[in-house]
């Protein structure tokens, strides 16, 4: 019998295509026609034929089976609140009227131009529900998708446990594809389909199996979607939008935090959302002008902060002008009650708790302290301030820092892979070194202060600790054979990275010993003097003079901090304190050869 025959039009419902429709197991051809005359002991499928009189159809587990029905297990499946219109979405986070112009504009755009390149909002912790909540809305709207989405369901109950991929066909791709070879026009069909937190569903893996199955199967062919995914750029993706990446070529981004300023319709919803609570307490002036350019400023760009400090003001049973005098002169204090930061610290501590687990899980960062190295990077922004006698800080750069730290090449970027919502690693002002660049100026706030931050604070006193001890174990690390060193700092058989930190890290290591925000171990020291540290720098020492402009113009100071530090050591210390003087010593003394040689060397006499 062909195919065609049990089509129906697309205007009329779509019953399912038994061999029999009744109980008395009528064909849906005249009761003389026969298929199987004289056929014995036939199979098929679930369909024994004994004799040609007598038929069993045994429904167990078929499509139809009277036990299970297929759209109440999708439903079982579902996320009820990724519905745009579920109730637990009541109230739900919107833009204001006539703020976010430029980007919902350009979303709309790229949504109603289906030539252009390619939220259902899942349970919140984990990717399941996604495809099946997506099916479950295409079909509650097309009776004929339905009953497909339904019969496949049917013929494989277990499609559920399947992969991501398998069940996008299962229940999408293949009904929508059975849909349009029965003459469905697909653009009829809804076709936006919106995924928004992804990056909240746990596990990366499940995310990017998510992102590879909407690629494979629904980015494909003549499938009418317009896939719009909103998320945090974590780990699956940024890798799937980075050069390589199975998204980059085909994928329509937009960075929120790098493209599109927020500023002005900042101005624009505390204005409006100030206003509605002066008509509510009946005093428009209750705030001013400066107050909301104080606020938009301390937001640097970022929404959520002024939509923080808009339900932090707007309590009830709360006074608006004294929480916004709060919020504008707040310092924190040992047993304060007020905190006005409360939403944003608990979204920071979740976001970092989350980067610091996922971090010192991967087994090549055992031992690795999580929030003591990003604390480091952090500091660094401003400047680490070991010498101020001479500057007023002293920076290094992403990778200088990294190798430091005894992290692996581009080690700064795996440490904000989970960050990358709030970080970026960007060229600075001069376009020559990556530095680390936080979005938000209250997350740098969050991490600067211990009410704030709690468990996750990191003082800057154990940050220049922990780069001392960098300094010292860089030095003694370095695999150079003292006997035979080159005449030059270029011609160390070193790669260009490591003579570059192993440099910073001979320039910078008095400096830092001498420095008061640090109470360094004696045996620290006494350990970096006995595995033959100083002796290292030494034999470097003439080298990096004559390389280094930076360090021969400040080697005085610099000799003069190694000797202030053996001073202060002798006392607890004497054997190791004799030590560190002697070298001082004889750098005073060989500082005016060495400048000899580099006067020769340039041809001056």
């Amino acid at each position: 019998m062909p195919d065609n025959q049990h089509r129906q039009s697309p205007n009329q419902p779509l019953h399912a295509p038994h061999l029999y429709d009744n109980p008395a197991g009528r064909r849906v051809h005249k009761a003389t026609t026969s298929y199987l005359a004289g056929a014995s002991r036939f199979q098929m499928r679930d369909m024994n034929n004994y004799k040609a009189s007598h038929i069993t159809v045994n429904r167990g587990g078929g499509v139809g089976d009277g036990s299970i029905d297929g759209w109440d297990l999708l439903l079982k499946k579902t996320a009820p609140n990724a519905l745009h219109n579920s109730r637990a979405r009541f109230d739900a986070p919107k833009c204001d009227e006539d703020t976010r112009v430029e980007v919902t504009s350009e979303l709309m755009e790229w949504i109603e131009d289906r030539n252009a390149p390619q939220p259902t909002d899942p349970t919140r912790n984990t990717v399941d529900p996604v495809i099946p909540t997506i099916a479950y809305q295409l079909g509650r709207g097309i009776p004929t998708l339905k009953w497909m989405i339904k019969a496949a369901i049917e013929r494989d109950p277990l499609s559920f446990d399947q992969s991501l991929e398998a069940q996008t066909t299962a229940l999408i791709v293949r009904p929508v594809e059975d849909l349009r070879d029965m003459g469905t026009d697909l653009r009829s069909l809804p076709y936006a389909i919106l995924i928004d937190g992804l990056d909240e569903g746990r596990g990366e893996d499940r995310q990017a199996e998510l992102l590879k199955a909407i690629r494979r199967c629904l980015l494909v062919g003549d499938l009418p979607f317009r896939i719009f995914v909103a998320s945090r750029p974590e780990w699956a993706f940024h890798t799937a939008l980075q050069p390589g990446g199975h998204l980059r070529d085909m994928a329509y981004h937009i960075q929120l935090s790098d493209k599109y300023d927020a500023t002005a319709d900042m101005r624009r919803y505390l204005r409006r959302r100030f206003g509605d609570i002066g008509l509510r307490i009946n005093d428009p002036n209750w705030f001013s002008e400066d107050d909301i350019e104080t606020l938009v400023q301390a937001g640097s760009g970022q929404f959520i902060y002024v939509a923080t400090v808009y339900k932090y003001i707007s309590t009830r049973r709360a006074s608006p002008a004294a929480r916004l005098k709060i919020v504008l002169t707040w310092t924190p204090r040992e047993g304060q009650a007020t905190r006005p930061f409360e939403v944003l610290d608990k979204l920071y501590t979740s976001i970092l708790l989350d980067a610091k687990n996922a971090y010192e899980a991967v087994d090549s960062h055992h031992g690795r302290d999580f929030l003591l190295l990003f604390r480091t990077y952090h500091v660094q922004i401003t400047g680490f301030m070991l010498h101020a006698e001479i500057l007023p800080s002293v920076g290094f750069a992403a990778d200088v820092l990294s190798a430091l730290l005894s992290l692996e090449p581009r080690g700064e970027e795996t440490l904000i892979s989970d960050l990358r919502c709030l970080v970026a690693f960007k060229p600075d002002e001069f376009q020559s070194q990556l530095r680390l660049y936080l979005y938000h100026k209250s997350f740098s706030d969050f991490l600067e202060e211990p009410s704030r931050a709690k468990d996750l604070f990191i003082p800057e006193s154990r940050v220049y600790m922990h780069l001392t001890k960098c300094l010292m174990q860089h030095i003694i690390k370095c695999p150079l054979d003292l006997d035979s060193l080159p005449a030059e700092w270029e011609e160390l058989p070193l790669s260009e990275l490591h003579q570059e930190s192993l440099g910073e890290a001979v320039s910078n290591l008095p400096f830092s010993l001498g420095s008061p925000k640090i109470a360094l171990d004696d045996d620290e020291v006494v350990g970096f003097t006995q595995n033959g540290g100083w002796q290292k720098v030494d034999n470097l020492v003439p080298l990096l003079y004559r390389f280094d402009l930076w360090f021969r113009r400040y080697c005085g100071e610099w000799i003069s901090a190694v000797r202030k530090f053996s001073d202060h050591l002798k006392d607890r210390k004497p054997e190791t304190a004799a030590v560190i003087s002697a070298f001082a010593k004889k750098w005073r003394d060989g500082r005016k050869r060495w400048e000899k040689e580099c006067c020769e060397g340039l041809g001056f006499r």
